[in-house]
């Protein structure tokens, strides 16, 4: 098994990729959706039938095919080399990537009632999920990269760090495009 470790960690990031790929997408599709709410009626149909399809397609075809898949591909990593499970930086990662499933499997809610029009989120609101999936990227790429030589401190201020930052940002654009 530990022969095939690079293989399984190919495979592994390429799921990866498609995975946030799909998850970006997907958010921005869930926005597009909701600002058609706002269109006159006969615009709003057409667009949200074709955003419905947009965001099956996209969901059952790419992202949850491709969330499956970085997940049988980490887990064969771990049988691979168990002992990366007693690295604390392995167990943070496996946290955050709990919190990457959930992430997950709320956006599936949020596109199934988008689809049967009950849907409470805003664009707004929305365009802030979306930042949530782009700290999650952030923190687990950071932990593998430097692993044990991050320190804490350096880490919890980067996270925070980060996340003003695309605050920072989501309030500009959303002034920019007021004008």
């Amino acid at each position: 098994m530990v022969a095939y470790y690079d293989v399984f960690k190919a495979l592994h990031i390429i799921f990866v990729v498609s995975w946030f790929a799909g998850l970006f997408y997907i958010v921005r599709l869930f926005i597009y959706h909701t600002e058609a709410n706002q269109k006159p009626e006969v615009e709003k149909e057409i667009l949200q039938r074709a955003f419905n399809l947009m965001q099956w397609r996209l969901w059952y075809i790419i992202t949850t095919p491709a969330m499956i898949l970085t997940v049988v591909f980490g887990t064969l990593m771990l049988f691979a080399i168990p002992g990366l499970l007693s690295l604390p930086w392995m167990q943070l990662k496996l946290a955050f990537v709990g919190i990457l499933l959930v992430y997950h499997f709320i956006s599936q809610g949020i596109m199934n009632r988008l689809k049967n029009g009950g849907s409470k989120w805003t664009s707004g609101h929305l365009r802030i999920w979306n930042e949530v999936a782009t700290l999650l990227l952030v923190a687990i790429v950071f932990l593998v990269i430097k692993k044990d030589t991050l320190s804490w401190t350096g880490g919890i201020i980067g996270f925070f760090g980060v996340g003003i930052g695309l605050m920072m940002g989501i309030k500009l654009y959303k002034r920019l495009r007021k004008k």
